[in-house]
């Protein structure tokens, strides 16, 4: 089977240079870079006395990494704002984490060179446990400032309902 059954012509695999992010139906703008998926399941060995000497291997518990957004510093405030559902300092006793609404699901698209939708990720469940606002500040540097929310998250999965586009 060809790898791309729309576009046969095309023999080129997708760059990872074009993508978005979105949560609350809303592009997040600016993101330059986010982290690689990853889950990883434990491997759980087994030995019955009576075996010979021989460990059988079955599938334990399986876990899913973070995943890490960065992006310029701007005034847009969506890293924050998310983040502050987790934590607010400036919010009364008791009311520091909203309970209700600090888990989102995430889209993670990968667009092909003409920008349509080619793959979408959803983590499921998501939620900041780091934010980084300012990275450490050097004068004597010339670079862009990046602020960066690391996500943890129930797990992630591919959105079948996407499929190749036909290409321009």
């Amino acid at each position: 089977m060809p790898q791309f059954v729309v576009n046969p012509r095309r023999t080129d695999p997708y760059k990872q240079f074009k993508f978005r992010v979105t949560w609350d139906n809303q592009v997040v703008p600016g993101i330059v870079s986010v982290s690689g998926l990853a889950r990883r399941t434990e491997v759980v060995e087994l030995r019955a006395g009576g075996d010979p000497s021989l460990v059988r291997h079955s599938p334990g518990r399986t876990t899913y990494e973070p995943v890490t957004l960065a992006r310029g510093v701007t005034h847009d405030k969506a890293f924050e704002d998310w983040a502050e559902r987790v934590w607010s300092f400036d919010a009364a006793a008791g009311a520091e984490v909203k309970l209700q609404s600090f888990r989102k699901d995430v889209l993670i698209d990968l667009l092909n060179e003409a920008g349509q939708l080619v793959v979408r990720y959803v983590l499921h469940a998501a939620w900041p446990s780091e934010y980084l606002p300012l990275p450490e500040l050097d004068a004597g540097l010339a670079a862009t400032a990046f602020e960066r929310l690391v996500l943890q998250h129930d797990g992630w999965s591919r959105d079948r309902s996407v499929t190749e586009p036909v290409e321009p």
